[in-house]
Parts: C-alpha cells; structure tokens; sequence
C-alpha cells in the first residue's frame, strides 16, 4: 500500500475506534501509541511508544474509578467484600472482555514479524490495549472523561454482581495473574498413611508470597486445599467452602 494510502486508513481506523470507545481524542499521537504493541517498535522506542507506560497509567485510573462506583453502589458492603468485588472487575480478563467489545485488537499496530490478527487476539494483549486506552483518554481530556469511559464499560459488569464461584485453583491462578505474579506452583511435600487410606500433604508456591499448603486424599483434592488456604489467607475469599460472598 502506498504511504499516503497507508495513512488515510490508519487514521480512518482511529475515527472507527474513537466512535467506538466514545471519545475523540484532542491528542492522536495518544491514541496510536495505546495501540501500538511493542513488537512495532525498537530500543528506547519500545517504552516511549508503545503502549507499555500507558497500560502503567491505566491500571491504576481503571482501580480508582471502579473502586469509586463500588463505594458507591454497595454502601452496606465491608472493606473485604469491596475489595474482593473490585479485584474481580479490574483482573485481566475482565479487561479483555472489554476490549472484544470494543474490538481493539482490530486497530492493535505490530511489527513485521508478527501477525495483527494474531495478536490482536491475544488476552494479555487485549487487557493491555484496554488500560492503555484508558491511560491515554486520563492524559488527552482528565480524569473525568477516564471515569466516564470506566463508567459506560464496567456499570453493567458491576451490577451484575460476583461471578459463579470458580474453583479454588483457577481462582488462584486468575488473582496471582492479576497482580503480575507468577503462576501458582504445586509440590508434594509429604504423603502418610497407609496404602489403602494415604493422606497427601501439597504445597502452592507463588514468589512473595508464604506458601499455602492443603491436605487430601489424593494429590488433586490436596492442591484445591492449599489454593484455598492462600485465597482465604489473603482476603479473596471469605472462607474455606464459600469463595467470595
């Protein structure tokens, strides 16, 4: 495609994506930098360009915003149900699925090495492009234009209320994810009993954190336990057979 063809597409596909995220940006060097992934980039550039330091910005806007509509509209709700309500709703998944709302990933700029269709499909790509947006809408118009956006994406998530209950190492894994840990790690640290009635003892390693540990009959019931202690441990759920409340 010539340059100057190449050029009246991108900007026709940033007015598509500024209707779509209902915003038009005063600044559009901040829009295309939140679609660009780093791999379109090199050196320096990779930080100042792509969307890495706005996903930064964004994360931290997207917790503010929602955690005002939680205060808001829970008002009998205790610190620990907010801020499991508000982990929930902010988790990278949850980001994700807003992007494929908004479809994203369609506008996602990549390098020559790597497929846009590919990688505007990505999870972990989608939940950085939605922050980045975000980051970006805070830095073009404030913050009440970033609240807005919060708002117009995330109200129907919020009054649907807490998602089914996901089982205690899924449920791990997601809220180790979300807060840039590394994936939950199960070892067996001892085995008891006899042959016909043993009692595995297993062990969930997350860097930084005390390790969980959880008894069983066998090595999978044992892993459930130990992921369950570290959620209860830490305030993600309530107790040991509800999950979150």
């Amino acid at each position: 495609m010539a340059p100057g063809r190449k050029a009246k597409a991108q900007r026709a596909g940033l007015d598509e994506i500024e209707a779509r995220i209902g915003h038009v940006f005063a600044d559009r060097d901040l829009l295309a930098r939140a679609l660009t992934h780093p791999s379109a980039l090199s050196g320096v550039e990779k930080r100042e360009k792509s969307y890495q330091r706005l996903e930064f910005l964004g994360d931290r806007v997207l917790g503010l915003a929602v955690a005002g509509m939680l205060y808001e509209a829970m008002p009998t709700e205790d610190e620990g149900s907010l801020s499991r309500r508000l982990s929930d709703l902010v988790r990278a998944e949850t980001c994700a699925e807003v992007a494929v709302a908004l479809d994203l990933g369609a506008g996602v700029r990549v390098g020559p090495t790597e497929s846009q269709m590919a990688v505007g499909k990505r999870a972990g790509v989608l939940a950085d492009l939605c922050e980045a947006v975000i980051g970006a809408i805070h830095l073009d118009a404030g913050w009440e234009a970033a609240e807005a956006f919060v708002a117009r994406n995330w109200q129907d998530r919020l009054a649907a209320g807490a998602p089914a209950q996901r089982d205690a190492k899924s449920a791990l894994q997601e809220w180790a994810q979300g807060r840039g840990l590394p994936t939950p790690v199960y070892r067996q640290v001892d085995r008891s009993g006899p042959d016909h009635a043993p009692v595995f003892t297993m062990a969930v390693i997350i860097p930084g954190l005390v390790d969980g540990r959880g008894q069983g009959s066998a090595k999978r019931p044992a892993e459930i336990a130990a992921a369950t202690a570290v959620l209860v441990r830490e305030g993600v759920w309530s107790e040991p057979g509800g999950g979150q409340p």
